[in-house]
């Protein structure tokens, strides 16, 4: 079976020189974590780590909308391959979650295909790099719009969808390592929406945890994804340097605990962020 990293770029002989020095660390099959039948949506699920999420969640047995925003051809194959392998249902659905329109629309398709949600992981994100007195508004605008304003704008819609239904849920924010440590790399607004992602974490699951809704997040750190492509490419062995576990993470390990955060076995947390950065946080 392949790695989970290895379906990205197949075909291009880059990937190579950034294979993993430990084995591919995929969902156990037999975790068992409650998961069968249950709705999730994940926003940007095409590919990346929302891949991996994906393929996690429907090898618990979960139904999956697959949210993408242009990557409609992986969108789609992913689902084929979810229904064909997994048993579950999958679904794509096109939509950009900066725009209150579009999530609503999104909730809307994922709904009437799968059933009520269950289960909400917000993993859209976008990484522009920019030093900040290169930085352009629109690359400021945009960064914040998807990372922070669409995760808020999805965090909106499935909490009143939920309390409307007198029903409660999980929402898991993917935020990163650098909400806490800053970026010296240039993506300064990257940082900037993900620490912001982590206190609208705190804020919200103090709001809901009484309607039996979880809120969690998930600060990852360094991947091997195809946005990290060109950075690992350039910058591999500086990026190791601080990762007390001296390798970067297969999509695969960082799922796993998105996964996990997703199910009823996380019970007793909410409005907590949980580190699986490699020791690059220790918190």
């Amino acid at each position: 079976m392949q790695p989970a990293w290895a379906i990205y770029l197949e075909s291009d002989f880059r990937w190579a020189i950034f294979a993993p020095t430990v084995p591919s660390t995929p969902i156990d099959p037999h975790m068992d974590l409650h998961l069968k039948d249950k709705v999730a949506l994940v926003t940007g699920g095409a590919r990346g780590l929302g891949q991996a999420i994906c393929l996690g969640l429907a090898t618990e047995g979960a139904h999956v909308a697959i949210n993408y925003c242009r990557a409609r051809q992986r969108a789609a194959a992913l689902a084929d391959r979810i229904r064909a392998t997994h048993g579950g249902d999958a679904i794509a659905v096109q939509g950009d979650v900066a725009e209150a329109e579009n999530v609503a629309r999104i909730f809307e398709q994922s709904e009437h295909r799968l059933g009520p949600l269950d289960i909400l992981v917000n993993n859209a994100a976008v990484w522009p790099r920019a030093y900040v007195r290169e930085m352009t508004e629109e690359d400021w605008d945009r960064t914040l719009a998807v990372n922070l304003k669409g995760a808020f704008l999805t965090c909106r819609e499935a909490v009143r969808r939920w309390l409307a239904a007198g029903r409660g849920g999980r929402i898991v924010n993917v935020s990163s390592a650098v909400a806490f440590l800053g970026s010296t790399t240039g993506h300064a607004h990257y940082a900037a929406s993900k620490a912001g992602l982590v206190n609208f974490t705190v804020s919200l699951a103090r709001e809901v945890a009484a309607q039996g809704i979880y809120v969690n997040a998930v600060a990852p750190g360094m991947m091997r994804t195809e946005m990290a492509l060109d950075a690992l490419e350039t910058n591999q062995a500086g990026y190791l340097q601080r990762i007390p576990l001296g390798r970067i993470a297969d999509p695969a390990e960082v799922a796993n605990t998105v996964v996990f955060m997703a199910s009823d076995r996380a019970s007793y947390t909410t409005g907590a962020t949980i580190d699986a950065s490699g020791g690059m946080l220790m918190r």
